[in-house]
């Protein structure tokens, strides 16, 4: 697939237990269906090929003979289907039996990876048949070639850099040094897992927990195919319980007890990019050796079929939401409070405009005067009308500042700003940068010397999509001394006021906070029309939404435009033309370029997710970078 795409499934036949004739048939029109429909990586239950509830079965001639015959065939039935397949089988090598992961492809053995931890506890009786992997790999004759055979063996995929695939079995996850910690270490970007996990109570989320966690330890996707029905209910049943994940986000689980195939679509570019953030992901000196076998997959061009979140920054479901906006409310409340039990300060002043940023500095400043059990009317929030201040932002300034028990000052600076267009020799009428940036700055020195004068500090409301695009101005509202916003993007800011409405228990607060969020986002520098906004952000610079999803795809996981671009038209499908999508797209990478030396010298202020903009802290990066190597990856798009 494109960019870094690789379609992955995991499979449950519904085998007969020892009938490895049936068994086989069941594996290859499994194994033929999940090509034709796109997946390069298969992945079938631990012993599937005899299967895995045979007991003393599996120490008869005949039986092990039956499964390497199997084994022939099912590498037969796998020619001309280029990609990495995997089946469990029962081994006999050089006198001693083996729990097997035999990987193929394209009608030809690749490697045999036995399993490291042998289960002989509870309901596991496997240390009686199987012995434990060697370790280290050796190579064994197979139809006149020699194959590796071992655990430490990587599959590297000649058609896609990067893609490098180990395998462990079953209980090898469930043990204190799995396999699959120095299989990530040596470079696997994705581990492949054959398992026969029973069902008992409680097992399922435990296994699920398991495996998404071990993803998200290794960076690696994680294919997690199970036994189901079809094994031997003597004592315990299997449910086919798939799991495919990827740095700690499960993509796909199958339904148990229902032996259906899943399919996840893994993005190895993603791994390979966090890897490389990531310095302490390295290997240990004294690491075994692995032997690299290669194998062919053709590229793949169908649709992608994998959920994009076009809102990244924001949970969808709702408790999941409320959780997160209540921990980054009290993150920023409690980086505000460090810094006002340091300075000593006596007030907090905050410019409040009534729109979204400024009404959630205020909220997080009440919130920390509560934690530290000061009077909310030590913060001094400050209204400034001038030129493009509308009857309904001052209103709803105004009204949420006394709601909060806040104290309220009015400074209107249409005259100073006059005066200085006088001095500076602007004409008034000439509504360009110099008349937005005036006003921007003139607030800013009103709110500096009013925290001169009451011995406090200027508590900051710009976001970071803000910062990102620049959208603030230089040493106007991008100043202050402590931006509890800077790593809050614009997506985010709504749906903490929305928190804060919905749980707040004033009704009088929460229909303030309902017409703050329905107000247009507007910095309000230009003049009105008919008493209503003329100004609205996202008519200049482009949809926030947008602008959010490509700031996280570029700075959480360092993709190219081009790859962000084709991840938005998935992901905003029928909502924005292509067209639109590129159009804003070039907008945030020139203005994220250009707009970089605002950046480099902001205010502290509380990280509180995993993308920020602090030259302090995630992004050290030069104020003179160039960005045409970004501008010329879209214009190059076919």
């Amino acid at each position: 697939m494109e960019y870094g795409f690789v379609k992955a499934a995991a499979l449950a036949p519904k085998i007969k237990v020892a009938d490895t004739e049936h068994n086989t048939q069941e594996i290859i029109r499994l194994m033929k269906e999940a090509w034709e429909k796109g997946a390069r990586i298969l992945v079938f239950p631990e012993l599937c090929v005899t299967g895995y509830t045979c007991g003393e079965l599996f120490l008869q001639e005949l039986l092990l003979r039956r499964a390497k015959e199997a084994l022939f065939e099912i590498i037969k039935a796998s020619e001309g289907m280029d990609g990495l397949f995997f089946a469990g089988l029962p081994l006999e090598v050089r006198g001693k039996l083996y729990n097997v992961a035999a990987g193929f492809s394209d009608g030809k053995l690749l490697g045999l990876v036995p399993k490291t931890c042998i289960p002989n506890y509870s309901e596991f009786y496997e240390a009686r048949y199987f012995a434990k992997a060697p370790e280290e790999y050796t190579f064994i004759d197979w139809q006149g070639c020699k194959v590796p055979f071992g655990t430490n063996i990587l599959f590297s995929c000649r058609n896609m850099p990067g893609l490098l695939t180990a395998a462990e079995i079953c209980e090898d996850v469930w043990a204190p040094e799995a396999p699959g910690v120095r299989h990530a270490l040596h470079g696997a970007t994705v581990v492949v897992n054959l398992s026969a996990s029973d069902e008992i109570t409680g097992k399922e989320s435990y296994r699920r927990d398991l495996v998404r966690i071990q993803s998200g330890r290794l960076v690696c996707g994680y294919v997690y195919a199970s036994a189901g029905e079809g094994e031997s209910s003597t004592d315990l049943v299997f449910g086919g319980h798939h799991l495919i994940c990827e740095n700690g986000t499960l993509l796909k689980e199958s339904r148990r007890f229902q032996n259906e195939t899943v399919f996840g679509e893994l993005d190895i570019e993603r791994m390979i990019g966090e890897r490389r953030r990531i310095s302490t992901f390295d290997v240990p000196a004294d690491a075994p050796e692995y032997v690299t076998v290669p194998y062919g997959m053709r590229p793949l061009n169908i649709p992608l079929e994998r959920y994009i979140d076009k809102a990244p920054f924001v949970p969808g479901r709702k408790e999941e939401r409320e959780r997160r906006c209540e921990e980054i409310l009290m993150i920023q409340a409690m980086g505000l409070k460090k810094r006002i039990e340091h300075t000593n300060c006596r007030s907090l002043v905050i410019g409040i405009s009534g729109g979204l940023d400024s009404t959630l500095a205020l909220l997080v400043a009440s919130r920390s005067c509560d934690l530290l059990g000061l009077s909310r009317d030590c913060i001094r929030a400050v209204t400034m009308p001038c030129f493009g201040t509308t009857d309904r932002t001052y209103r709803n300034a105004c009204e949420l500042t006394k709601r909060l028990g806040a104290k309220l000052q009015e400074v209107d600076i249409k005259e100073a700003v006059t005066v200085h267009f006088r001095d500076i020799g602007h004409d008034k009428d000439v509504h360009d940068v110099t008349y937005e940036n005036a006003q921007a700055r003139e607030r800013t020195q009103v709110l500096m010397d009013i925290a001169n004068q009451t011995g406090g500090m200027v508590v900051g409301t710009g976001d970071m999509s803000e910062l990102a695009l620049g959208w603030a101005t230089y040493n106007g509202d991008h100043m202050s001394m402590y931006g509890v916003n800077a790593s809050v993007p614009k997506t985010l800011v709504r749906h903490l006021v929305r928190y804060y409405a919905d749980t707040c228990g004033d009704r009088e607060l929460s229909d303030i906070l309902l017409d703050i969020l329905d107000t247009p986002v507007s910095p309000e520098l230009l003049p009105p029309k008919d008493g209503v906004i003329a100004q609205k952000t996202e008519d200049l610079v482009g949809p926030y939404e947008l602008h959010d999803f490509y700031l996280y795809y570029m700075l959480r996981f360092g993709f190219a435009p081009d790859k962000i671009y084709y991840l938005a038209k998935q992901a905003f499908k029928g909502e924005y033309e292509d067209a639109v999508i590129l159009k804003w797209l070039k907008t945030f990478v020139r203005r994220f370029f250009n707009q970089q030396f605002k950046r480099s010298c902001l205010p502290d202020g509380p990280k509180v997710g995993s993308v920020a903009v602090s030259p302090r802290g995630d992004l050290r990066m030069p104020s003179d970078a160039g960005a045409a190597l970004w501008l010329d990856c879209l214009e190059n798009l076919v």
